[in-house]
């Protein structure tokens, strides 16, 4: 241990210059270290932020399309109800009142089923209905079906179906029987037997065009379910 009381060696003149640049250079290197630190440092941030962290880039997130919400399907209006009168050979005769779409079959259903001896055989079961529309079910064996007073008269589940088993003889046939064909009332009945008693006697069924009442699209109904 140097004893502080001993003053430090002299030095020479050459050894002072020297300690005196040392200490120069040291003074002088020293923010020149850290300038260049820092810059080095901030060049090694930049080439980083350029270059990426090393890892592969991210792929681009796509945003989907919106698609559009489902349509709620449009309610549908229920057919009005119909009131439909059914009669003949059923369990329960009536009037029923059924969906507009509804079938002959299903009228036949309302009223019980088809009642033992029905001729079934004459009826078109799948027929549509109409409002006001009265529908007949014969018994086997039966020719001539009641003609209905008002409304829709169809029989057998069809206004342009046989109302009869044979077709009726315009010489012979009664009033009634005359009334059961579509589209002949009573007035047109009567004047048919007038004009067959006025002229002896229907020679053809296009006779029937000399009849007060029956036009062409009238006898074109009828033509098949007639005779003379």
């Amino acid at each position: 241990m140097e004893d502080p009381s001993i003053p430090p060696p002299r030095l020479t003149p050459a050894e002072r210059a020297r300690e005196l640049w040392e200490d120069r250079r040291r003074l002088l290197t020293g923010p020149r270290l850290a300038v260049a630190g820092a810059a080095a440092v901030a060049v090694a941030a930049a080439a980083y932020l350029m270059a990426g962290s090393g890892d592969p880039p991210r792929p681009e997130v796509v945003i989907p399309m919106a698609t559009p919400l489902p349509q709620a399907p449009a309610a549908e209006t229920a057919p009005a109800p119909i009131l439909v009168h059914i009669a003949g050979a059923v369990q329960a005769p009536g009037v029923y009142m059924l969906r507009g779409e509804g079938r002959v079959i299903d009228l036949v259903e309302a009223a019980g089923g088809l009642a033992p001896g029905a001729d079934h055989d004459r009826v078109n079961l799948a027929g549509t209905l109409a409002d006001g529309q009265r529908i007949y079910i014969p018994h086997i064996g039966q020719e001539v079906i009641p003609a209905p007073v008002g409304g829709l008269g169809a029989a057998g589940g069809g206004a342009a179906g046989p109302l009869s088993l044979n077709p009726l003889n315009l010489n012979t046939a009664s009033a009634e029987q005359l009334e059961s064909l579509p589209g002949v009332g009573p007035a047109i009945a009567a004047a048919i037997i007038e004009h067959r008693q006025r002229i002896g006697g229907f020679s053809s069924v296009d006779g029937l065009l000399a009849v007060s009442g029956i036009g062409p699209s009238k006898l074109d109904r009828i033509r098949d379910l007639v005779a003379v």
